[in-house]
């Protein structure tokens, strides 16, 4: 097992790492003697919510537990709505730590009914799918999703624990483990080229589910993420700080949005949005093209789309224009000055970020 923290000052927490964890009772020991109401959905319930209850009776914790429907789709106040009501008609109280189980939509929903019932109730993440793992379940964002944006509705409510069991990937779906990978990329993308490199020369080990891969890369990108968290937790830097883990998300969530929650997964969005960050990138002569091709091809080797859907360039800009990185009017894009080197830039000329769009689509 890994074992890492998310230095936070009296918010710290820490994120374990390894095969079993769902099974070890040494894993829950912080909710000994507590109400634990655990939020799964329709996929993961059938398979790791019983396993989860069990562990938790043997250190003396109290359960109950909700199943909603899986998908993007149901990441809305409907959902959020029924968190609540199941809370509510099992009285839990503010002693109650909402547990969720599954991937970063239902990491989203739980932590952000916990973030708001009653106040504020406990939170422990057990993410399933390698996004999750890697990303949304540490950092402490929450949310749900609105017409007109991804995850314009939310609240920063970090967990008290972060639990990745690697088990749970056995089970995970070829492309939901693809998605999953372009989060990983990312850091070697912002921040991290030594880890790119490893990621050039271990992509066919990851895909084929090698176990102690996945869990370097696990590991790797866990620790990347808790450093840029700790340095800019409510992403309030005026430059780079945590804004930086969001590179292809601008387009990507604009690709979400204009064709329908849960067409694209979201590693699937973010990987062309990435591409569109690169593209603009190198009109801006801060890549190389060569470079760009590099990373086109590491993402067809992790079998993730390298081109964005035909949504129309004035539709992208629009969407684009919710983005929570706008700042008095202006889109601030997470670009890249060189490999392993990502910047937030607002004066990328709007001819250039037509061209991106147009050159990476359809």
């Amino acid at each position: 097992m890994q074992r890492l923290t998310i230095d936070l000052k009296e918010r710290s927490y820490p994120i374990l790492i390894g095969s079993g964890l769902l099974a070890d009772p040494a894993t829950f020991t912080s909710l000994t003697g507590r109400r634990a109401a655990i939020v799964s959905n329709e996929t993961i319930a059938p398979l790791y919510l019983e396993r989860l209850e069990t562990t938790l009776e043997k250190v003396g914790a109290g359960t109950t537990a909700l199943v909603l429907p899986d998908g993007e789709a149901y990441k809305n106040w409907e959902t959020l709505n029924r968190i609540y009501d199941h809370l509510l008609a099992e009285r839990c109280d503010r002693g109650t730590t909402v547990i969720a189980l599954g991937g970063g939509v239902i990491g989203d929903l739980a932590g952000f009914a916990a973030a708001t019932y009653q106040r504020g109730v406990p939170f422990v993440q057990v993410p399933t799918t390698l996004l999750a793992q890697v990303d949304s379940s540490v950092g402490g964002k929450t949310g749900i999703n609105h017409p007109r944006g991804k995850n314009m509705i939310g609240a920063f409510w970090q967990p008290r624990l972060v639990v990745a069991d690697t088990d749970t990937l056995n089970t995970l779906p070829d492309r939901e483990l693809s998605a999953g990978l372009a989060e990983v990329i990312k850091y070697g993308l912002i921040r991290d080229l030594p880890f790119l490199d490893w990621l050039d020369a271990h992509m066919e080990r990851l895909m084929a589910r090698d176990g102690e891969a996945l869990a370097f890369a696990i590991e790797r990108s866990c620790a990347n993420k808790a450093q840029v968290v700790a340095g800019d937790e409510l992403e309030t830097a005026k430059e780079g700080g945590r804004a930086l883990l969001n590179l292809g998300h601008t387009f990507g969530h604009a690709i979400e949005a204009g064709a329908g929650y849960g067409v694209w997964l979201h590693g699937e969005a973010v990987a062309a949005g990435t591409l569109m960050a690169l593209e603009l990138s190198r009109r801006l002569g801060w890549l190389s093209a060569a470079e760009v091709e590099r990373v086109i091809a590491l993402f067809q080797r992790a079998r993730l789309p390298v081109r964005g859907p035909a949504l129309g360039v004035d539709r992208y800009l629009d969407l684009m224009g919710h983005d929570k990185k706008v700042r008095d009017g202006r889109l601030r894009l997470v670009l890249l000055r060189k490999l392993g080197e990502a910047v937030t830039y607002a004066d990328a000329p709007p001819a250039e970020i037509r061209a991106a769009i147009e050159a990476c689509c359809g």
